[in-house]
């Protein structure tokens, strides 16, 4: 018993202050992982960097002087840092072939920072999910819808699927669709329409708007209306038309009719009757 003591005791004695300089490696290195993580992230930000990329590299750095300071708490143990290594890639190794999405989300990471089919302060539609780009993470892009929510998506699932970038121009065509009677003027509303669009301080009036006729519908005559404006002023441009344009047509006397039926009532006994 009293061996088994003595060895206990010299066991603590060889391994105590290894136990404890690898605690403390691993606090301190982890806090100064993270002030050079803020660090780098202030440089980036301070020289105007790409918005995009700055979290990506953040975040790069920080698990890189993580995986170095684990690695060097190895290394007070007395184990060789080249067998941790070999070790490490093998269990990197298996680890990758438990987690290939993941893995594919960091390559599609990296391909959108490098391809740039959105950046930071984009506007975009994607998986069924519409908002401006916050960040663009090493796994995921974080979107900001427009009441505010907070959207996390795969980066996979969006570079593998149809993404649509509605800030990459600086101008766009707003398309609106606005109905009449059939029994009103289209020539005087297609005059309303004009006048409201050329009233309209966010349309381009150096562009031609188009006024068209699009479709003879079941209750109405349908009018395509698509003027150009500032991306940023899209639905400055939208709400303006929307009220401004009934107004108009309500001072002018044509109608914005709405879905009818027409009921036809028979009477079998009156026609029994007949």
């Amino acid at each position: 018993m009293e061996d088994y003591l003595n060895q206990g005791i010299s066991m603590l004695v060889d391994y105590a202050p290894k136990v404890l300089g690898a605690i403390v490696t691993i606090i301190i290195g982890f806090w100064i992982a993270r002030v050079l993580s803020g660090y780098v992230r202030k440089q980036l930000e301070k020289r105007n960097a790409d918005p995009s990329l700055t979290p990506f590299l953040t975040s790069m750095v920080l698990i890189l002087i993580k995986v170095l300071v684990l690695l060097s708490a190895a290394a007070l143990f007395g184990l060789e840092v080249t067998s941790f290594v070999a070790i490490f890639g093998a269990l990197a190794f298996a680890v990758g072939m438990a987690l290939q999405g993941n893995l594919s989300h960091m390559a599609a990471g990296i391909l959108i920072l490098f391809f740039k089919p959105f950046k930071v302060g984009d506007f975009i539609v994607t998986n069924g999910y519409s908002g401006t780009v916050k960040e663009i993470q090493i796994f995921t892009t974080i979107l900001t819808t427009l009441d505010n929510r907070i959207i996390i998506i795969p980066n996979g699932s969006i570079t593998s699927g149809p993404l649509e970038n509605l800030t990459a121009n600086p101008v766009r065509k707003v398309p609106m669709t606005f109905g009449i009677g059939y029994p009103d003027n289209i020539d005087k509303a297609r005059e309303v329409i004009k006048r409201v669009a050329d009233e309209c301080p966010y349309i381009d009036h150096n562009k031609p708007v188009d006024i068209l006729i699009s479709e003879l519908a079941d209750s109405s005559v349908n009018f395509a209306v698509r003027p150009w404006c500032k991306t940023e002023d899209f639905w400055n441009v939208h709400f303006y038309m929307q009220e401004n344009i009934k107004k108009a047509f309500d001072n002018e006397g044509i109608g914005i009719p709405f879905p009818q039926r027409d009921i036809h009532v028979y009477n079998h006994n009156q026609e029994a009757n007949a």
